[in-house]
């Protein structure tokens, strides 16, 4: 059992319409006046103002937490609305802090927001860590990952982290500073713990690439809030040095234990995370320097008389959605088992393309390392070519 201390002192005193708005939690024993009070008293900050800040943030504000700060820099799509259910129809093309501001607002107005519209960097998010009691992440790469790990470190800051893809999320608390346990054991984590070094790049999907179950947002979110308030209050047991996996599909929570790595290093800096995790491999980004071609440039390819093979590397769900005139689809899961260099044409300029061009980079270098010196990739991917050759085409 992981017992913490309450993460926030209480405040002064409760008003009359804060007692009748919060009369279900005064009622518990375990929250009564006294967790009430510490919740007024808290300063949260959600990074990411999205699928699993939409639900976190709607249940902090009608917890009561005082004070929330959101860190957002996104706008509105109508590709959010599938999920992020603190936004709607008529918020699009807004910046979603001051959606989610709005929409908080609706919920309880006694709520402090203070919106943060940048992206947050190793320039800033130390700074801004420390104006917080607690942290809670929702950000879907891994870069913002890890700086938000080091920064909770050298902030002196726990912090919730949430992650969902497809049918499954997880959730685990991390806090390097944790106080010693009730005999005396250290119970300090941080996230480099669980996940020493990041994935290789294409390994492990966005949401954007592999796609989510929009509904997955809302069990995983409130997971995240209900830790946020265990935390400030100090009652129940934490799950600091446990990560919950939860599976959709199967209906199923397990739990599974999280040490201390004694390899973990010791942070004392924030460092460049896009070049620690990598957006491409450093292969692919070899193999797209001087072979790459900008929408237009394919959009002319066709009437200059070049004969070439557009190759779809996508999944058949997103062939599916949309695709363009005349291409093939070979996954790139078949580039990477070997088959689909046998499904394209050895005497072609071969064009490649995915969703946002990081796929199709992976396969050009597998393409290229098998000896195919004539191959291209599209940059942007199909997504790009939509919103500047064809808008008829969907955006996804």
């Amino acid at each position: 059992m992981t017992v913490l201390p309450p993460l926030v002192e209480p405040a002064a005193d409760l008003t009359r319409d804060e007692v009748a708005r919060y009369s279900r939690h005064l009622i518990i024993p375990e929250m009564g006046v006294e967790g009430q009070k510490r919740l007024k008293n808290a300063k949260v900050l959600f990074i990411g103002a999205g699928g699993l800040g939409s639900p976190a943030l709607l249940y902090l504000a009608a917890a009561g937490v005082g004070t929330i700060g959101i860190v957002e820099f996104d706008e509105v799509d109508a590709s959010n609305l599938q999920r992020q259910v603190i936004h709607g129809v008529s918020d699009l093309g807004r910046p979603k802090g001051e959606s989610a501001r709005d929409s908080i607002a609706e919920i309880n107005p006694l709520v402090q927001v203070n919106l943060h519209p940048v992206r947050l960097e190793p320039e800033n998010a130390v700074e801004l860590f420390e104006q917080y009691d607690l942290i809670l992440d929702g950000t879907d790469n891994f870069a913002t990952r890890y700086l938000v790990n080091d920064a909770a470190v050298l902030a002196h800051k726990p912090y919730v982290w949430g992650s969902i893809f497809r049918f499954e999320g997880q959730v685990s608390v991390f806090w390097e500073d944790a106080p010693d346990g009730p005999n005396g054991e250290k119970q300090g984590l941080n996230y480099r713990d669980l996940y020493p070094v990041a994935p290789p790049p294409g390994m492990v999907p966005s949401c954007a690439e592999g796609g989510v179950l929009g509904i997955l947002c809302a069990s995983i979110g409130s997971i995240m809030g209900t830790e946020a308030v265990k935390l400030i209050t100090g009652i129940g047991d934490s799950l600091l040095g446990r990560l919950m996996v939860y599976d959709a599909l199967e209906m199923s929570y397990r739990t599974i234990r999280i040490r201390k790595d004694p390899a973990s290093p010791t942070i004392t800096e924030l460092i460049d995370y896009e070049e620690f995790c990598g957006v491409v491999s450093d292969e692919a980004e070899r193999a797209a320097a001087g072979s790459t071609v900008t929408p237009a440039e394919l959009a002319g390819m066709g009437t200059a008389g070049i004969d070439f093979e557009l190759i779809d590397v996508r999944e058949p769900v997103e062939w599916d959605i949309v695709h363009l005139d005349g291409a093939k689809l070979v996954p790139k899961g078949a580039f990477e088992s070997g088959e689909g260099l046998a499904q394209v044409s050895a005497d072609k300029k071969l064009v490649l393309y995915c969703k946002t061009g990081i796929r199709s980079a992976e396969v050009l270098a597998t393409v290229k390392g098998a000896g195919y010196r004539d191959a291209v990739h599209l940059q942007g991917g199909i997504n790009a070519y939509a919103r500047t050759v064809d808008p008829s085409l969907p955006v996804y």
